[in-house]
């Protein structure tokens, strides 16, 4: 499973990056904070240098084949390694599965801790001790890689509590969940991620950022655009001289090269102006924070195309010939820096098949006792779904609807259904 996982990134000739992998490389290895950049997961890129990243992207994949290989388990599918190793090649070709697990990004780890919460949650009893502990270390490890990951682990504990107290007061078509491993190792993973970063940066601080991204949704919902309007000129809105430049996109905002962002002197020089405007136009626009709250979610969650960066990666490359000159060869010479490695006529098949499967999930919940559904399958629909509602709500509004950020979920759902479709077809199987 784990070599079928790595067929895209072998087939590229490096692990396939993208324009932020440049950024976890640089904190990692010059110790300077970067907005959005988690020194842990620039810590684990930086330790598989000497072997051109290969050691990165094998873990990454082999920690969604045992994933995979546990939650067939508790599913009644264990022992059945053909079965198993079928469902992830057929991911493989259906799903971005392969494409995010042989990245050199901390995308993949969604996935990851969305199934092991779900684990540790719905088959805390049909675990060895050992798995529970490794299952918690996914968790805690996955959190302090990405700021999402952690609003996402968070969002769905939380969720799963709800279920938890609601099956004391009404029997569920599923098993209550058992939450206080999967709670210590989201609270060990929120403690993590100053303590990681003040270990390599010497910031006792989460990844810094959060106030950047939000602000270039509100300027792409026309937010910021409608208070500069009635409120400029003013003196103390370093703003207001800019008002007729503004940017339509977030991305242009955040990483244009010429974004009015950076010639008001970057992040950090322009956080303060940000976070006053955010919390005014809150308190002036509540009306249209919500709508745009919502638009953004509901984009978010339809928003889950299969992506892999061609002509953007001038940052990881500027990173790798700065620091790593030594793997320069072989990174210009891989498929992708080459323009060779366009995945948009998969999509063709992955839209598809990631839209059809998250509304099976919801029929099979809705048809469960029609199709005999097991509880831990009903358990596996029911957290996926929560994750994937959680993680558009987080990063559609908090951030701006992105194809990659639900694609890194949307994989789990083609999982689930075959998973409950080899159930169906276990009796016939074995008669």
């Amino acid at each position: 499973m784990t070599m079928v996982l790595l067929t895209p990134a072998i087939w590229n000739g490096f692990p396939i990056i993208f324009p932020d992998t440049g950024g976890y490389l640089t904190v990692a290895i010059t110790g300077t904070p970067l907005p959005g950049r988690s020194a842990l997961y620039g810590l684990f890129l930086r330790a598989g240098i000497p072997l051109a990243f290969w050691p990165c992207v094998i873990l990454q994949c082999a920690l969604m084949a045992w994933l995979f290989t546990v939650t067939m388990r508790v599913n009644g599918l264990g022992g059945r390694p053909w079965l198993t190793l079928g469902i992830v090649a057929g991911l493989t070709v259906t799903t971005s599965l392969p494409w995010l697990a042989g990245q050199l990004m901390p995308d993949i780890l969604f996935a990851a801790s969305v199934l092991a919460l779900y684990l540790l949650g719905f088959a805390h009893e049909r675990l060895a001790r050992l798995e529970r502990y490794a299952l918690a270390a996914v968790i805690a490890l996955s959190i302090p890689t990405h700021m999402a990951a952690a609003g996402l682990c968070v969002a769905l504990l939380a969720a799963l509590a709800l279920i938890a107290v609601a099956a004391r007061v009404r029997p569920l078509p599923w098993p209550a969940p058992r939450l206080s491993l999967a709670a210590i190792a989201v609270a060990a993973g929120i403690a993590l991620c100053p303590v990681s970063n003040f270990a390599v940066t010497g910031n006792f601080a989460f990844t810094p950022g959060g106030h950047g991204f939000l602000f270039g949704r509100l300027i792409e919902d026309g937010i910021v655009e409608r208070y500069l309007g009635e409120n400029c000129p003013d003196p103390s809105i370093r703003l207001c001289p800019y008002l007729d430049d503004m940017p339509d996109q977030a991305d242009d905002w955040l990483w244009g090269n010429d974004s009015i962002l950076y010639k008001l002197g970057g992040w950090d020089a322009h956080k303060a102006e940000q976070e006053r405007i955010i919390r005014q136009t809150i308190l002036m626009y509540p009306g249209m924070h919500l709508e745009a709250a919502i638009v953004a979610t509901a984009l978010q969650l339809i928003t889950f195309d299969t992506e892999v960066s061609l002509d953007d990666n001038d940052p990881t490359i500027d990173a790798v010939s700065q620091f790593i000159p030594a793997l320069l060869p072989a990174l210009n010479a891989a498929r992708q820096n080459n323009e060779r490695l366009n995945v948009v006529a998969l999509n063709y098949l992955h839209r598809p098949v990631g839209g059809l499967a998250m509304a099976a999930l919801i029929f099979a919940l809705i048809l469960r006792r029609q199709l005999k559904l097991t509880p831990e399958a009903a358990a596996l629909c029911v957290t996926i779904l929560l994750a994937l509602a959680a993680n558009a709500a987080i990063c559609g509004v908090f951030s701006h609807p992105v194809d990659r950020y639900q694609s890194r979920l949307v994989l789990l759902a083609p999982f689930a259904v075959t998973i409950m479709l080899a159930q169906r077809a276990r009796p016939r199987l074995k008669a």
